[in-house]
């Protein structure tokens, strides 16, 4: 196919993909929201409620990260350190994984990383947000709300490759072969 016609048809799909998000946007603005516990994490200073991470902001981003071990996870940690500034002008953020709230704090060190993390690691809440199974964790995103006292979860998704919550996949989309099996590692020589 031609350049010129491959660039209109393309135009023609990401307009539907737009188009498409709005009607994810319209119908996520319609859920009712899930109350939820006030779950309480490790981290470096010993504890924190779920509630306490609100700081000042009505809105809460836990990320569900599977930990240092995850080099996909940490692909997605690395672009959200990125943006930080933007979102936490918006919303508090915070990386929630299984790992003990030392090695985190080693880990985020080593990339220099500059969110908040705690550690979900014998609580219940990876259970009960629905990212983990049998086998492991799950990594995503749960969006929370609170109000007055109260904590609600008002969305949430889980990450996979090519999902809308890593940059690198759609850049890899205009390469003519894709990202071609390519797959993250923690440092590239």
């Amino acid at each position: 196919m031609q350049y010129t016609d491959a660039s209109e048809q393309l135009a023609r799909y990401r307009k539907q993909i737009a188009e498409l998000r709005g009607k994810v946007r319209e119908l996520q603005q319609s859920v009712e929201p899930e109350e939820v516990s006030d779950y309480e994490f490790s981290n470096p200073e010993g504890r924190a409620r779920l509630s306490e991470l609100f700081g000042d902001k009505e809105y809460l981003f836990v990320i569900h990260n599977m930990g240092a071990g995850c080099r996909y996870c940490t692909l997605w940690a690395d672009g959200f350190n990125g943006m930080l500034p933007h979102i936490e002008n918006r919303a508090a953020f915070v990386v929630a994984s299984p790992d003990e709230p030392a090695a985190q704090q080693r880990f985020k060190a080593s990339r220099g990383w500059r969110f908040r993390m705690v550690s979900y690691l014998d609580t219940g809440f990876a259970d009960d947000m629905g990212y983990r199974r049998e086998n492991g964790w799950l990594p995503g995103v749960s969006v929370f709300c609170k109000r007055g006292g109260t904590i609600y979860r008002v969305s949430d998704t889980g990450f996979q490759p090519g999902d809308d919550f890593c940059a690198i996949w759609h850049l890899f989309d205009l390469l003519p072969q894709g990202a071609n099996g390519w797959q993250p590692q923690y440092t590239y020589h």
